[in-house]
């Protein structure tokens, strides 16, 4: 067996391992929280009082207008000034949570403000409150607006997780990072980990392409 080849079997399992003991669950966690966080911030901006929807702006603002990257530095290496100490993997989590979070909120609100006015008009004129008109009308068909480019939000957050390395959580970027640094190749375990990657993406994109394809029958 070529060494080359040599290398890419003996460093798969490990760099695939990081991928499912951290990479995935970093962003599972992260989508999950962020997604309700991102509607509750929809929420605000949209039927909050006007100090409230002040906050949820200036959120959404701060966190789209800075790089992820710094918002990780800023958690992890940051909050330790201030007396906060996180571990890698919880300040990861917080950091990318609160980054989906605001990008998901802008997805929700233009989902929600998509659907008619007179679908709300015609839930309050059957007796519905706000709540339910919300929940039984309003939100079953912001799903279908919503929900291709919240895939797309995960399919990126995976890829995103790569940068978890430079806070030292033992994802797969930065078990390939300390495996280049023993065998001194970094061609091949940087495109071993980017094929790695790219499974995870393909694997998502067709559960994406499937779970659009169920909701589509409902339309």
């Amino acid at each position: 067996m070529p060494p080359w080849l040599q290398l890419i079997h003996d460093s798969f399992w490990r760099l695939f391992t990081a991928g499912l003991c951290f990479t995935l669950p970093l962003a599972l966690l992260s989508f999950f929280g962020g997604l309700l966080l991102g509607f509750l911030v929809t929420l605000i901006r949209l039927y909050g009082s006007r100090y409230l929807k002040w906050i949820a702006n200036v959120y959404v603002w701060i966190i789209r207008g800075t790089p992820l990257l710094v918002q990780l530095f800023l958690i992890f290496y940051g909050l330790p000034s201030v007396g906060i100490t996180l571990n890698a993997f919880p300040a990861a989590l917080i950091g990318f949570t609160l980054n989906v979070g605001a990008y998901s909120s802008e997805i929700l609100r233009g989902a929600i403000i998509s659907v008619p006015k007179t679908q709300w008009e015609a839930a309050w004129a059957i007796g519905m409150n706000s709540t339910q008109a919300m929940r039984r009308v309003i939100l079953p068909q912001s799903i279908f607006v919503a929900l291709p480019p919240l895939a797309n939000s995960f399919i990126s957050l995976i890829k995103d997780t790569s940068l978890a390395a430079v806070i030292t959580v033992p994802e797969m970027f930065l078990a390939a990072q300390r495996i280049v640094s023993v065998t001194y190749e970094p061609l091949i375990l940087y495109i071993e980990a980017a094929a790695i990657y790219l499974l995870y993406s393909t694997v998502l994109g067709k559960w994406q392409n499937q779970l659009e394809s169920y909701f589509r029958r409902y339309e």
